[in-house]
């Protein structure tokens, strides 16, 4: 039994030490990280099912696709790609990148040449050692086995490389942990002159006013309206208690206390009544609504939703190129059941027969501001990890650190220096320098 768990666990450390292993886990990580790209995270179940269409819903939420960073998987994985990252290094990387200083046997390396020199081997070896320290070379001596070798590296100090890269994945790694464990984002909407609190740290944000600028620009396709600002003045009440003015705009986020809020989109929310004869009745939306809300009409089967905002509606009843408000209305689709019925364009004030004596009447539009907001404090640890990646890669990519196994023996010519090259990326990237190297040598030697 004792033999079989040895042998079981000397199996997985090799699987987990394999390069190809450790790439497929990263391919794996990547696709789980691009989904929760893609897939919008933290939302209510009802989103889904709105925005996605029933299936793809059903699939995100039975999956737990819907938070797949904090998934035990997505955290399990970060684990095993470590663990793997951790075993290579230290059973294939280490002993491949930076290699004992050991005799070799020169002959059966690739890259090898002998030249003779005059003279006696002590002084021989000490003018081949000056050779290599002028050309940058460092220069190791080793009396290994009773014979003295002389050792050449030349930027032994990138054979770091691939370790420095691999230590900048585990800091992006133990950063995005740390998101997991302590980070949190989401969105909302605060109408102008309401506020709302962030449930995740208790922020209380107080829109006082909204304002938005376009600007028409004259194209070959005609004209158009180009978004310039968006701009959110408020109050804003932070963890110390007091509320301070502050303005959120484009590209322009607000730090309060560790978490970035950002201004994302805005848009109109419309009030609306319902009347049956001519009457009020009961089940109107009590708040204003966003677009893409619905609500039921009375006891009917029929409901209206509330699709979009139209600033100007032109002089034949259409939209209107112009998205400021000039002569506004909303665009309603209305549904029997589950099956819509038609589209209708509503001017503000006005109402929409549905039928039965049913109508409905768009009211007054307040403008709303849609907000981002994301607290992450592994950011820098990441931003950090990233730099140190990208070192290493470039160390690894860019430098060729190569080691020179010099042996200096006496023959009937004189003294033969043995010279072999090896290289941590093969030997035939190597191989015109090195054969320009023992040409110096060899020339070195004619004009001594």
């Amino acid at each position: 039994m004792r033999r079989y768990l040895e042998g079981l666990s000397t199996d997985l450390i090799l699987q987990l030490s394999n390069f190809w292993f450790g790439m497929l886990l990263l391919a794996i990580w990547g696709f789980m990280t691009l989904i929760g790209v893609v897939v919008d995270q933290g939302k209510e179940p009802a989103y889904y099912f709105t925005n996605y269409g029933p299936p793809l819903a059903r699939l995100v939420l039975r999956l737990h696709l819907d938070n797949i960073y904090h998934s035990i998987g997505y955290i399990g994985m970060i684990g095993a790609i470590i663990a793997c990252m951790t075993l290579a290094t230290f059973k294939r990387v280490i002993p491949a990148r930076m290699p004992p200083l050991h005799p070799v046997k020169i002959d059966r390396i690739p890259l090898n040449a002998s030249v003779v020199l005059p003279g006696a081997p002590n002084i021989v070896r000490e003018r081949v050692e000056a050779f290599f320290r002028e050309r940058g070379w460092l220069v190791r001596k080793r009396e290994l086995g009773g014979v003295e070798w002389t050792f050449a590296d030349k930027a032994n100090w990138a054979r770091r490389g691939v370790l420095i890269a691999h230590i900048g994945f585990v800091l992006i790694a133990a950063g995005t942990t740390m998101y997991w464990a302590w980070g949190y984002s989401g969105q909302t909407a605060i109408l102008a002159g309401t506020d709302t609190v962030i449930p995740e740290n208790g922020t209380r944000l107080h829109l006082d006013s909204f304002h938005y600028r376009f600007d028409p620009i004259r194209t070959r396709s005609g004209l158009i309206y180009q978004p310039i600002d968006y701009v959110s003045e408020m109050h804003v009440t932070g963890r110390d208690g007091v509320a301070g003015a502050r303005v959120l705009r484009v590209n322009e986020p607000l730090d309060i206390d560790g978490t970035l809020y950002y201004q994302a989109s805005y848009g109109s929310a419309v009030g609306f009544t319902i009347t049956k004869d001519g009457k009020p009745i009961a089940g109107a939306p009590p708040q204003p609504l966003k677009e893409g809300e619905a609500f039921a009409i009375g006891s009917s089967t029929r409901s209206v939703r509330y699709d979009r905002f139209v600033g100007t509606i032109d002089a034949r009843g259409g939209i209107g190129a112009d998205p400021r408000a000039n002569n506004p209305g909303v665009l309603l689709e209305v549904f029997d059941g589950d099956q819509s019925i038609g589209t209708a364009l509503v001017s503000l004030g006005r109402g929409l027969a549905l039928g039965n004596g049913y109508r409905v009447e768009a009211g007054r539009y307040t403008l709303f501001s849609g907000i981002q907001y994301r607290h992450d404090p592994g950011i820098p640890l990441v931003g950090l990890g990233a730099f140190v990646l990208l070192f290493g890669l470039c160390t690894s990519f860019y430098f060729l650190p190569a080691r020179l196994y010099v042996r200096v023996d006496p023959s009937p010519e004189g003294v033969t220096v043995g010279i072999a090259a090896t290289t941590v990326k093969g030997f035939e990237i190597f191989e015109e320098q090195f054969q320009s190297l023992v040409d110096a040598l060899r020339r070195t030697a004619q004009a001594s």
